[in-house]
């Protein structure tokens, strides 16, 4: 393998391959935007042709979440035995037939076993979507090219919301939900053209496989090289013991489980998700009209798109940690500022719009702090040997804690009011805000092998001298078995 890698020419198209793959699996991230934002605008609808109950409009909203939870769980399995890509692709005919089953349902009963089926692939696509792209991309652009899966995710919220307040005179919710059908067809045709995960591969010995695929998408034999001796000495440090289900359980990984397991839970109980699934519902009951609720619901989801996007562009540069300790204390005075205005305001002339301001400035700062690294910080924090199991556990705590919210969302607004639920939130976002600092350290610029190694070594927490796992990987003795030509990085592995 080290002469195939010498003899091979760098690839003058790399980064345009990791930039298709990247915007192919991240259409993922918009279908599951579209198919869970959809019910915002469809709910209306849906509850004058079903007559649905408050409990039974949570029921419907909720029933996509929940198979979520059981579709992140069991894609783990096909994502470690089949591959990152071939799961992809079965999550992507997942999304196609659930959209047409739930645009045919003829009964209440059979739209939430459809949406319950749906679930299946979204809770699939955050298991393996953002893996899938963490394992291809370097480590200088991983940030940016994981979080292009949340950017997906706001654009298809805000394709959800146009269609549901521009098309609700044309289009019933049986066509708003059928459409999401077709960009599934053209992920699962795109895909099967993209290259699989070359640690995947190594994870199964293929290492000369895994350098061609490495070759593909990296611009120098340097980082092939460095690449691949990183893959080398992970895998051979990993016992077996480390693989699979059981070696979530060992201590040494227990740090990298908490932070991000953590971050997932505070990124769905923060509140965003209930206010893109019910801001309509919330603001019609605060006396906006159907029209203005459904248009201020656009500008939720446009907001979360745009300011989803900026964070993608700075993750990289600013770093998780530092993003979410700048951004979550505006959620928290934002929230506090919404259930004011919830509690005691008029809703009509400034006091809808601040109503509205505070609602939008809500959306603003939780989108572009904790809702960009909570997905990401699960896609880069557990080590090779058992990130499949483990982001299926971190994909099925975002949506736990989802169904959590959602199914629970009106009937604490019925119970102790809107004002009240705001404050509820921002007591979380609050402690969020704590959690973070205490418990996770800083990712950005690390590889995932450095990242794994900072937790073999019991120092992933943050301390008051630093909070990057970088600082273990600088002061890491180097593990190459080779002595290494002068300004080139040695490859250990030869076939």
């Amino acid at each position: 393998m080290d002469e195939a890698v010498s003899a091979s020419k760098p690839n003058p198209f790399a980064d345009r391959i990791l930039m298709v793959a990247g915007l192919t699996a991240a259409v993922c991230g918009g279908l599951y935007g579209y198919d869970t934002g959809i019910i915002s605008g469809a709910l209306f609808s849906m509850t004058r042709e079903f007559d649905l109950s408050h409990q039974m409009q949570e029921t419907v909203a909720a029933s996509i979440l929940a198979g979520a939870v059981l579709g992140a769980l069991i894609t783990s399995w096909f994502s470690e035995r089949y591959g990152r890509k071939a799961t992809v692709l079965i999550v992507a005919g997942l999304f196609a037939v659930g959209a047409g089953a739930c645009a045919l349902a003829p009964k209440v009963g059979s739209l939430i076993a459809a949406r319950l089926f749906l679930g299946f692939a979204v809770g699939g696509s955050t298991q393996v979507v953002p893996m899938y792209i963490s394992e291809l991309a370097p480590p200088e652009r991983r940030g940016q090219l994981v979080t292009m899966f949340n950017v997906a995710i706001g654009i298809g919220i805000v394709i959800a919301n146009l269609v549901g307040y521009g098309l609700r005179d044309s289009w019933t919710w049986r066509e708003m939900v059928a459409v999401a059908a077709v960009p599934a067809a053209i992920v699962f045709f795109v895909m099967l053209f993209m290259p699989s995960s070359p640690r995947w591969i190594a994870e199964r010995r293929r290492l000369g496989e895994a350098a061609k695929i490495l070759q593909s998408i990296r611009t120098s034999h340097a980082e092939i090289r460095d690449e691949l001796n990183q893959i080398y000495d992970v895998s051979n440090a990993a016992a077996q013991e480390d693989a699979g289900w059981k070696g979530i359980c060992k201590p040494w990984v227990r740090p990298a489980l908490i932070a991000a397991l953590g971050v997932a839970f505070f990124t769905q109980c923060g509140g965003l998700e209930m206010m893109i699934y019910y801001s309509p519902t919330f603001l019609a009951d605060a006396g906006f009209g159907r029209n203005s609720a459904l248009l201020a619901s656009v500008g939720v989801a446009l907001v979360y798109a745009l300011v989803t996007f900026l964070g993608c562009l700075f993750v990289d540069r600013i770093g998780r940690r530092r993003l979410m300790l700048i951004m979550i204390p505006g959620s928290v005075i934002s929230l506090i500022g919404l259930g004011i205005m919830f509690a005691f305001g008029r809703h009509e002339g400034w006091e809808a719009t601040l109503t509205v301001v505070f609602l939008l400035l809500f959306m603003m700062f939780n989108s572009a702090g904790i809702q960009i690294c909570g997905w990401l910080l699960g896609s880069e924090m557990f080590p090779l040997a058992m990130r499949g199991p483990a982001t299926a556990l971190h994909a099925a705590m975002l949506w736990g804690s989802n169904l959590l919210v959602t199914g629970t969302a009106l009937s604490v607004v019925n119970a102790v009011g809107l004002g009240a639920t705001m404050w509820i939130y921002a007591a979380v976002n609050l402690a969020s805000l704590v959690f973070v600092y205490f418990f996770v350290p800083e990712t950005a610029g690390a590889s995932l092998e450095d990242i794994e190694g900072a937790l073999r070594e019991g120092r992933f927490k943050p301390s008051r001298t630093s909070s990057s796992v970088l600082r273990i990987a600088a002061n890491s003795e180097p593990m190459f078995i080779t002595k290494p030509e002068p300004g080139v990085a040695p490859l250990k592995v030869v076939e």
